[in-house]
C-alpha cells in the first residue's frame, strides 16, 4: 500500500504543480492514496475554494486536509458540509461545521482513516490537540476500523508534532506535520512501527519567503511604508511531501521517501 501526502498548496502555482506533477507521481509511484493539504490554495495564499478544491480531485487527490486558515476563503463554511473529502481540524472549536476525520475508499479497496488535527501553541485557539486525538486513538482502531489511519498534525511547533508522532506511534500508519512549508529531513518509521516527519514541505514557489513573494515579505521586516499584504510568489513550484509504503498486515509502516519534484529543491523521485 503507497500512500502520498504531500505539504501546503500555496496560491495559484501551487495549485499549477498539483495539476501538472501529482499525475506524474501517482503513476510513477504507483500510489495507492493521496492527501493533499489545501489551506493555502487559494488566490491570496490563504484557504480554499470548491472550484480549487475540485481541480485536487481530478488531479487524483482523495481527500484535502486543512488547518488554521481553513475559513479565509468564506465559501469554505457552507460547503465543507457536503464535501466529506474536505477536512477540518478535528479540535476546532466544538461546534465547527465539516468533519475532522473520516474513513475512505482507497482506489485498491482498502480503508483509509485521515485525522486532521492543529497544534495549540503560536496557533488559532482551538481545542486540546492532544486530548481530541487521545478520543480518534479509542473510537478508531488500526485494522478493526480502518487498515491504515493517516495523522496531518498541522502546527507550527516541532516538539508538539513529535510528541504527537509518539502518542500514535503505533496506532496509526503516519504522523506528518505540516503548516512550516519546509521539508524536514527527519523523516523515519519510529519504533513500533509508525511512519513520521516533522513537516514534508509546501507545495508552492521556493523562489520565496515560505511561499509567499519574497521582495514584499523583505519589505514588510524592514517596516516599510510601501509593504503590502502578504501574497504568494508566483515562480515555478515545487511539490514536496512524503510517501509511506505500508504493510497490508499490520497496516503499519514499511518504507518512507520523501517526494520532491519541481525547481530549487533538489529533487526526489
Amino acid at each position: 500500500m503507497n500512500i502520498l501526502l504531500l505539504g501546503d498548496i500555496i496560491g495559484p502555482s501551487g495549485r499549477k504543480a498539483i495539476c501538472e506533477k501529482l499525475p506524474i507521481v501517482i503513476k510513477k509511484k504507483n500510489i495507492d492514496f493521496v492527501i493533499v493539504n489545501g489551506e493555502n490554495s487559494g488566490d491570496a495564499g490563504v484557504g480554499i475554494t470548491k472550484k480549487y478544491f475540485q481541480e485536487f480531485l481530478d488531479a487524483g487527490a482523495d481527500v484535502v486536509t486543512t488547518g488554521n486558515h481553513v475559513w479565509d476563503e468564506k465559501e469554505a463554511i457552507e460547503f465543507i458540509t457536503s464535501e466529506k473529502r474536505l477536512l477540518r481540524p478535528q479540535n476546532l472549536t466544538q461546534g465547527s461545521p465539516g468533519n475532522g476525520y473520516g474513513i475512505f475508499n482507497s482506489k485498491n479497496k482498502k480503508k483509509v482513516a485521515v485525522i486532521n488535527l492543529m497544534g495549540n501553541i503560536f496557533m488559532k485557539k482551538s481545542d486540546d490537540v492532544f486530548q481530541e486525538a487521545k478520543k480518534f486513538i479509542q473510537r478508531v482502531k488500526l485494522k478493526e476500523d480502518a487498515d491504515f489511519i493517516v495523522v496531518d498534525m498541522h502546527g507550527e511547533i516541532t516538539s508538539e508534532k513529535k510528541a504527537m508522532g509518539y502518542l500514535f506511534d503505533g496506532k496509526a500508519t503516519v504522523v506528518v506535520g505540516t503548516h512550516t512549508h519546509v521539508p524536514t529531513s527527519d523523516y523515519m518509521i519510529l519504533e513500533k512501527g509508525t511512519a513520521y516527519q516533522t513537516d514534508i514541505g509546501m507545495c508552492g514557489d521556493y523562489n520565496s519567503v515560505i511561499g509567499m513573494n519574497k521582495d514584499n515579505s523583505l519589505k514588510k521586516f524592514l517596516k516599510d511604508p510601501v509593504a503590502k499584504k502578504h501574497y504568494p510568489a508566483l515562480g515555478e513550484a515545487t511539490i514536496s511531501g512524503l510517501m509511506v509504503e505500508a504493510d497490508h498486515t499490520t497496516g503499519l509502516a514499511k518504507k518512507v521517501e520523501p517526494i520532491i519534484l519541481g525547481k530549487y529543491l533538489e529533487n526526489r523521485i
